[in-house]
């Protein structure tokens, strides 16, 4: 199989496309013939050595697939050969082959495309979970969505519409805040030039978002907390912005508000029942038309470089993919 390695902590410019042997799937697990496999931010940070898990090395970087069942491992029962399936693995996505457990695949419905599938896991896994388990969001709230054009940001929105949420979309620049609204987005901000605490206030009548879904970090997590409703829930996603904001925790007390880690990898390994539930609905959502997956940048494993590129420069709109053919 080809897979891109991992020889050393450090840039993924010095990642390299090798040819390793053949994978077999173990007990309870199926061996994948990937089709393509989501980009995403904490991937560069495993490959920096600066994520929450740090794999031994060599590795595979890559976390969600899609793809096609060839082989099933002793005691596989919920999956055959032939499924198509997205499946997430802990470590070696950008390969050819991909091996898991059968409970952390699901099938790939009839709406979408392998590219579609393969950037779903993640996203749409973790922007479901963090509004449905976490926030509990409600019919009719608001839901402030910083980073809007980014891939768990084009999620959070559609999802946040389908479960019946107003949306403010909240980006650096116009083009950004465009292809958030084209998503779905109700309001807009544009952090670079609007004072967002304000913004969102205006935009709000005064009651501030009920929900902020907050995937940048740095020096916008705070205003956007000061904006935020009585018993509001401010969910921690992540920091691509790099810096991890200090926040005066008399905020929370004075708007009886709570924040919220969101750390969905680990939370579905703890409940793999749940997570499966969580993308049954997702699919009957994509399937019945509520919204569709985007993927807005595909690249061949070859040219990997770039689209890391594109993540780590914060140019990404929606989801960036590697295609295996």
């Amino acid at each position: 199989m080809r897979a891109l390695i991992c020889s050393e902590f450090g840039s993924t410019k010095d990642l390299s496309l090798k040819t390793r042997d053949d994978l077999e799937p173990g007990a309870g697990e199926v061996l994948i013939e990937v089709k393509a496999a989501g980009v995403n931010f904490p991937d560069i940070l495993t490959v920096e050595g600066k994520y929450q898990f740090k794999p031994p090395l060599p590795f595979i970087p890559g976390t969600e697939v899609s793809g096609v069942v060839t082989k099933l491992g002793e005691g596989v029962k919920t999956r055959k050969v032939g499924d198509e399936v997205v499946g997430m693995v802990q470590i070696g996505g950008f390969a050819s082959q991909a091996v898991t457990s059968e409970y952390t695949t699901f099938p790939k419905g009839d709406s979408m495309s392998f590219e579609q599938a393969a950037g779903f896991a993640v996203t749409y896994g973790t922007s479901y979970y963090a509004l449905k388990q976490k926030a509990q969001l409600k019919p009719g709230e608001t839901v402030l969505v910083l980073g809007a054009a980014g891939g768990v940001g084009i999620a959070t929105i559609q999802i946040a519409k389908a479960m019946g949420a107003t949306v403010i979309a909240a980006a650096s620049t116009e083009e950004k805040l465009d292809f958030a609204c084209e998503a779905g987005a109700d309001l807009r901000i544009n952090y670079a030039t609007e004072n967002l605490k304000e913004k969102v206030k205006e935009l709000t009548k005064g009651k501030g978002a009920d929900v902020i879904y907050d995937p940048v970090g740095g020096d916008f997590s705070e205003q956007a907390f000061r904006a935020i409703a009585w018993d509001g829930r401010f969910l921690v996603i992540g920091f691509a912005s790099g810096p991890i904001p200090k926040m005066p925790l008399n905020l929370a007390l004075l708007k009886g508000a709570s924040m919220v880690g969101v750390f969905w990898g680990a939370w579905s390994a703890r409940d793999p029942l749940s997570s499966q539930q969580n993308f049954r609905e997702l699919v009957e959502m994509i399937d019945g038309g509520q919204f569709t997956p985007l993927v807005t940048e595909v690249y061949s494993l070859d040219d990997h470089s770039s689209a890391f590129g594109s993540i780590a420069e914060r140019r990404a709109k929606g989801k960036v993919i590697l295609s295996m053919d």
